[in-house]
């Protein structure tokens, strides 16, 4: 065993962290100890919020995007499924005379401006026609998909409201549709 050398005798007072005792730090004043207290946990700064705000903004634009080009995470809950994407693609195939109900709205309003009776009559008599035809074309899509969703899925496993949830989506105009179309026209689900 090594004997350390002795300390050479030092007028100079010792400080606490040299001998090991203590904490190593001069206790706070009372306003320092008030002031501690008063500072906000988190910094409410300008720079913090306007950050939050670009995170904020820049992943509810990813999820939009996602949701438009149909990520199943994006989707909320009434579009996620196989047969949800099974029924969007099957009516995002075909044309549907409900895709024209807002144009033809917007030309029936056209025609009531003109001050001819005639016209404002038969464009509103036209226009119960024409929905009329829109709702059949509905029923005959909503059969249509619940027919070919049991032949894929099975007629047990078929969702609830799937034959309504295609019909509502051929009365959106196709580049409203939300999530976008995914197939062409004429390109079925098999």
């Amino acid at each position: 065993m090594a004997k350390s050398p002795a300390p050479a005798p030092n007028d100079t007072p010792v400080e606490p962290t040299e001998i090991g005792t203590g904490k190593g730090r001069a206790t706070p004043s009372r306003a320092e100890q008030e002031a501690a207290r008063k500072r906000p946990l988190v910094p409410d700064t300008k720079e913090a919020k306007a950050r939050a705000r670009a995170d904020l903004a820049a992943q509810r634009e990813k999820a939009r995007i996602g949701m438009a080009a149909g990520e199943e995470r994006y989707l909320p809950v009434r579009d996620r499924g196989p047969q949800r994407r099974f029924a969007r693609d099957f009516v995002d195939a075909g044309w549907h005379l409900g895709e024209g109900v807002m144009p033809f709205m917007v030309l029936v309003i056209v025609a009531t401006l003109i001050p001819v009776s005639f016209f404002q009559y038969w464009s509103f008599v036209a226009l119960w026609i024409f929905i009329l035809f829109v709702i059949g074309d509905m029923i005959i899509t909503s059969i249509r998909v619940k027919k070919a969703a049991k032949e894929k899925f099975g007629e047990s496993r078929l969702e609830k409201g799937l034959g309504w949830y295609a019909a509502m989506r051929t009365v959106q105009m196709r580049f409203m549709r939300l999530p976008k179309a995914q197939v062409k026209r004429g390109q079925y689900p098999v």
